[in-house]
């Protein structure tokens, strides 16, 4: 009886025993292969070496939906087994441009975006030419106005020298030639400009010299 009674004191109450449990086993995510773009457009299964996948990802499926619609799915492929692995991205780049400007322009193509762009670098060459054109018009007219106030300083200069100075008399100086006045006068008209007062040409001083001065921005 105490042997009976202290064995069912022992169970838990409803008079059975838990078996002891294991420790629950890691759960391992399970990987799934989403197909490539190309693979699942033509609804067909992806393999491991899908010559395809590498080039036109799941997330992108445009890209092939262009390229399959001008040149298909067949040619895609032989096209890139021919080629070596490392042209082969370069070569799915130019068939989805391609593809994109013959479907945008259906009669000239890619060949129609190149002309647009040649047309824009001609247009481009002939505004450089006039401007080339305009900048030496301004060079040799700032040069040939230079030479006239050169020319006009130096002739006022010599037209009445002196014949005293301050009551000494000044024969037996020599006195510089036109070609040396010129030469000296060049800085001081580098720093005079033309304005037209209505009634003839003046001079007036520039702050600014012309040789400081930028002549094309």
């Amino acid at each position: 009886m105490d042997s009976s009674s202290s064995d069912t004191g022992a169970l838990p109450h409803g008079g059975a025993s838990t078996p002891p449990t294991s420790p629950p086993l890691p759960l391992h995510p399970a990987v799934v292969l989403s197909p490539c773009a190309a693979c699942k457009i033509l609804r067909r299964r992806c393999v491991d070496r899908c010559v395809l996948a590498p080039y036109f990802p799941p997330t992108e499926p445009h890209k092939f939906a262009t390229a399959h619609r001008v040149f298909g799915a067949s040619n895609i492929i032989k096209l890139l087994q021919d080629l070596p692995e490392e042209h082969r991205a370069d070569a799915v780049s130019s068939m989805v441009y391609e593809a994109s400007a013959r479907i945008r322009d259906p009669v000239y193509g890619c060949a129609g975006a190149i002309c647009q762009l040649q047309k824009q670098v001609n247009d481009l060459k002939a505004q450089l030419a006039r401007a080339h054109a305009e900048l030496a018009g301004a060079r040799a007219q700032h040069a040939h106005l230079l030479a006239l106030l050169c020319v006009e300083v130096a002739a006022a200069s010599s037209s009445s020298p002196p014949a005293y100075c301050g009551g000494v008399s000044t024969v037996g100086v020599g006195y510089p030639t036109s070609s040396q006045l010129a030469a000296a006068a060049a800085p001081a008209a580098d720093a005079l400009y033309v304005v037209d007062g209505g009634s003839g040409l003046q001079l007036q001083a520039n702050p600014v010299s012309w040789a400081d001065e930028a002549l094309w921005t």
